[in-house]
């Protein structure tokens, strides 16, 4: 009975060796279908499409991008996590799928997807006018410690991502996330022409948005949410080297629904990681001043697990979770 037992035993760890490589050999046959949560034509648009033709390349199946908008990214999160977790739905969530549960637009989370890789961050900028009476990042905090609310910023709508980004760094330096006035906007492209007739003081958008006016001459990018200097940039210090523990970026992954094989996610991290690498991607980003950055599988997904509880913290505080 003991030997009909082992025996048993022996022919499944059989059968699941080879049903895993089976799996793993097969994948992929047929297209795969990549879900963006953004509208044509925006940078995560972008980025999905020049990822989904080099991994063509790599994959040796069309990989075909489908936008899914609405609900502030909720849309588009919940389909690439609902979907069936067989390989063939892939997606790129953003920031917003640690932000959009604290707001009450969706159940979905971080994890309700399985992390492949971290393919992008923009991080955000402290940017005013050229002509501003603030030529540094000190006389800025300074007046706005001696003028609390008198400020006015945006960048996005009420509780996106740059919205954080102004809250977490009050929050940083000891201030109220209310001691600058948000005013809700539909993207960095207007709060930037707000910014230039006036209607604000200030914008918190990335440097990549507001990259063009810098070069023009009319903004003045007084510091930048993260740990490194952006090498486009450099002489805009970063928060951290001015003592100040605060880093906010928009970012874009690639993720698989919960659920997804092992075996196939793997394949599928070998195959980004060639993409990023690539030449043609590279080119590709810099040529659009967008952040080049890399977190494999096991990274990615401590990443969203602090970033998720960071960001739940700072929207608490600033009294936009619902």
């Amino acid at each position: 009975m003991k030997k009909l037992a082992v025996l048993f035993i022996l022919a499944g760890l059989f059968f699941s060796y080879t049903a895993t490589n089976v799996l793993s050999a097969d994948y992929p046959k047929r297209p795969i279908t990549m879900i963006c949560p953004w509208g044509a034509g925006g940078g995560t648009d972008a980025c999905s499409r020049i990822i989904a033709t080099l991994l063509k390349k790599e994959l040796g199946v069309p990989v075909n991008v489908v936008n899914r908008t609405g609900g502030s990214g909720a849309v588009g999160h919940t389909a690439m996590a609902t979907a069936k977790p067989d390989g063939y739905t892939i997606g790129m969530p953003t920031v917003e799928i640690t932000m959009m549960h604290w707001v009450g637009l969706t159940k979905i989370t971080y994890k309700d997807i399985t992390p492949i890789a971290l393919v992008n961050a923009d991080p955000a900028a402290i940017n005013v006018r050229a002509d501003s009476p603030w030529k540094t990042y000190k006389e800025l905090e300074d007046y706005i410690r001696k003028n609390p609310g008198k400020l006015r910023d945006s960048g996005t709508g009420q509780g996106g991502i740059w919205h954080l980004a102004m809250a977490g760094w009050l929050k940083a330096i000891g201030l109220s996330p209310n001691a600058i006035k948000w005013i809700p906007s539909k993207g960095a492209a207007p709060a930037l022409q707000d910014l230039m007739a006036g209607g604000i003081d200030m914008s918190t958008c990335s440097l990549p948005e507001a990259a063009t006016l810098i070069e023009a001459g009319k903004v003045r990018p007084l510091a930048i949410m993260a740990d490194e200097r952006d090498p486009k940039f450099p002489d805009t210090p970063t928060l951290k080297e001015l003592g100040i523990d605060w880093s906010c970026a928009a970012w874009r992954g690639i993720a698989a629904p919960k659920g997804t094989p092992k075996e196939i996610t793997e394949i599928l991290e070998k195959a980004v990681a060639k993409v990023h690498k690539s030449d043609d991607f590279i080119k590709f980003m810099k040529n659009r001043g967008y952040g080049i950055k890399w977190m494999d599988s096991k990274t990615f997904a401590q990443f969203l697990e602090k970033a998720d509880k960071d960001n739940g913290e700072v929207m608490k505080a600033a009294g936009i979770i619902k």
